[in-house]
């Protein structure tokens, strides 16, 4: 009678299982989803403006709130924040949908790898679906003095030190990954490429521009939390805007930030343009 309770019971989590999976697969949820990418590149497209202005002189805050604050501030921006917040909220389920039954046909070397990937991107759309939504209910606190304030309470806790070190590291190796992907053409794996060869020479141009830029970015914010961690001035690991603020201070910095605020833009266009293309 255990036996056959526990076929049963293995039965409905198969049924369960399968639903889920029809589910993730469907148009609307896949509609959704590709949402999320077009919602990620606008900020990206934001936030590359803003550093542009900060390479001029001008100020602003170049982090995802301050995007954020700029779509809030448009025409009907209220409603802008809460569909931003349903698509990375759409975007985060589908790629938990993707860790969870994606990739069965993935060689064994690297499924686990994608499976990885796929659940480090959701809780990446997850945040972003969290910060709109703490936006559109009014909390809108600067992104940076969040940061701040996490890394000091990190600092002070037993171990905190070797944790904000290995965030720091984690952050700059992901930002190599982005420039190693950029440089490879890797990211063309998850598109369906225009066959017009304008378009393709197009979208791939915005890619590799756009993921070098993203790269050194990343790497510039890992730098900074390794950096104010090993000084413990947890007050400087600010994130994005204290790291382009920090590189504008350098010899030539105005010249780079431009470079950078390029990059994400055409980051942010590509992903605009991976909305459409993304295999999905």
């Amino acid at each position: 009678m255990v036996h056959s309770r526990g076929k049963h019971i293995k039965k409905e989590l198969e049924d369960v299982a399968g639903a889920a999976e029809t589910a993730s697969n469907s148009r609307a949820f896949v509609i959704v989803a590709r949402a999320g990418f077009a919602v990620s590149g606008i900020l990206h497209v934001l936030i590359g403006v803003i550093a542009i202005r900060l390479a001029l002189g001008e100020s602003g805050d170049a982090e995802q709130s301050g995007a954020i604050a700029q779509l809030a501030a448009q025409p009907a921006g209220l409603a802008m924040i809460w569909i931003g917040a349903a698509a990375c909220l759409g975007l985060g389920l589908w790629q938990v949908s993707e860790m969870l039954f994606g990739y069965s046909n993935a060689p064994t070397k690297t499924r686990w790898g994608k499976k990885l990937s796929a659940a480090g991107q959701g809780i990446v759309f997850f945040a972003m679906a969290l910060s709109f939504g703490s936006f559109g209910l009014g909390n809108r606190r600067d992104s940076g003095e969040s940061t701040s304030d996490t890394s000091a309470q990190i600092l002070q806790a037993p171990g905190g030190a070797a944790l904000l070190l290995a965030i720091g590291l984690g952050i700059a190796v992901t930002g190599c990954v982005f420039g190693v992907r950029g440089i490879r053409r890797s990211f063309t794996k998850t598109l369906n490429l225009p066959s017009s060869t304008p378009l393709r020479r197009g979208t791939l141009a915005l890619g590799i521009l756009g993921y070098a830029a993203k790269g050194i970015t990343l790497v510039l914010v890992g730098l900074l939390f390794i950096v104010a961690t090993l000084q413990a001035r947890p007050e400087e690991s600010t994130g994005l805007d204290g790291a382009l603020r920090a590189l504008r201070a350098q010899p030539f910095g105005s010249y780079l930030l431009i470079f950078i605020g390029v990059g994400l833009g055409c980051y942010g266009i590509y992903l605009i343009t991976k909305s459409r293309l993304a295999r999905m």
